[in-house]
């Protein structure tokens, strides 16, 4: 059976995603073979296979991890006994920052989505539906109760910031002029502005 830590108690499939988001990034998915993930985690294919059926599951649990942050996150912020306003900005910043503080695994999947087999796929699709549905939740909440103009339409105001959020892996950089936080204020205020009565 597997070692499920290391010396350091880092368990090993944290270590494998951890080796592979690091190559994926540095190299690209189809570039990267299983060999270089278990070598870089210092593991043997096997206890790849024992956590991982397959490297198609690696990239799935790439962005899964986000994206399970992320939809504990932002039920967290509609779930809240605030305003909805401030519940959306809130969510609307909060998807800006962790995307940014997990670049490497947003671009990963954005450029190698299309390596997933067809019920990986749909399942991760799935998982993108219902975070996208609570967002626009609020969004919709705002509209009935006059917070929000009708005049666009929540899809497209949820597919207007999440485009956004979708590219930040093509130009923000760590060492640019802007930090995560102020990133995630700019693109949340534009998103309220479209939004205003």
């Amino acid at each position: 059976m597997p070692r499920t830590t290391d010396g350091d108690g880092v368990p090993v499939p944290q270590r494998l995603l951890a080796a592979a988001t690091r190559l994926f990034a540095e190299r690209g998915y189809d570039r990267t073979s299983v060999q270089e993930i278990v070598e870089a985690a210092g593991v043997t294919k096997g206890a790849l296979y024992h956590y991982f059926g397959s490297k198609d599951d690696l990239l799935h649990e790439v962005y899964a991890r986000v994206l399970r942050l992320q939809q504990e996150r932002l039920d967290r912020f509609a779930d809240a006994d605030e305003p909805v306003e401030k519940r959306l900005r809130g969510a609307a910043a909060d998807v800006v920052v962790t995307t940014i503080e997990n670049l490497d695994d947003a671009s990963i999947f954005f450029r190698s989505m299309h390596h997933l087999g067809p019920e990986k796929n749909k399942q991760v699709r799935a998982e993108r539906r219902r975070y996208h549905e609570r967002f626009r939740a609020l969004i919709e909440e705002g509209q009935r109760e006059g917070v929000f103009s009708t005049a666009t339409p929540a899809d497209l105001v949820v597919d207007y910031h999440f485009g956004s959020v979708h590219h930040l892996s093509t130009w923000y950089r760590p060492d640019g002029p802007l930090g995560p936080q102020e990133v995630a204020d700019h693109l949340a205020d534009l998103l309220l502005r479209a939004l205003r009565p």
